[in-house]
């Protein structure tokens, strides 16, 4: 069985161990699961990175902050399963297309790209509030991963042309080369610098 009946994942290579565990290629045709897995991090880790990614595409709202009221998470696709899963499965044969490789296999490196390693917390003692650098686990790490992958591909959409499935390529083709023009590679160096001056 392959992952829309066009890709294996039996030999993907993992580069970063922290969030191996965690990244499930279980095969299936359609990546659905039908809500049978729960949202704990025991019950997240046996789903599909696949349906993973496209779950995050259905999500509306503008994530954990607002940015600048430039474009909406999930236009169009809230709920609408069917139309993410055709979105990433025209997305993987453009990055088949442009980089002559399995589209899992640069998935997984866009995510491990992605994902960054420390993140700041707010702390409140005696009502002065200061920041303080922490180590993400590896569950959160590929969280924001996905949730940054998702939120770019929404962003290059934004007053243009490009179509969805174009703009999710280009976006994990970028980032599984750790290039800045990356929306969630400029994320987690973000996240990591504002992390280290807290430390």
């Amino acid at each position: 069985m392959k992952i829309f009946n066009k890709w294996e994942a039996k030999e993907i290579i993992f580069t970063d161990l922290g969030i191996a565990k965690y990244l499930c290629l279980k095969e299936k045709i359609i990546p659905h699961t039908h809500g049978a897995r729960k949202s704990t991090p025991v019950e997240k880790a046996k789903v599909n990175i696949v349906e993973r990614l496209i779950n995050k595409m259905m999500r509306s709202g503008q994530g954990k902050k607002k940015l600048s009221g430039k474009f909406i998470r999930g236009r169009y696709g809230c709920g609408k399963k069917d139309l993410m899963i055709k979105s990433v499965d025209e997305a993987f044969d453009y990055i088949n297309k442009t980089t002559k490789e399995n589209p899992i296999q640069v998935l997984i490196k866009a995510i491990e790209f992605s994902a960054p390693r420390e993140d700041v917390v707010r702390l409140k003692r005696g009502g002065v509030v200061s920041n303080q650098a922490v180590d993400l686990a590896p569950i959160k790490r590929l969280d924001e991963a996905l949730k940054n992958l998702a939120l770019a591909a929404f962003s290059k959409t934004f007053k243009t042309r490009k179509e969805l499935p174009e703009a999710l390529a280009e976006e994990i083709i970028l980032a599984s080369k750790n290039d800045q023009k990356s929306y969630a590679v400029k994320k987690r160096d973000e996240i990591e610098r504002i992390a280290q001056g807290s430390r």
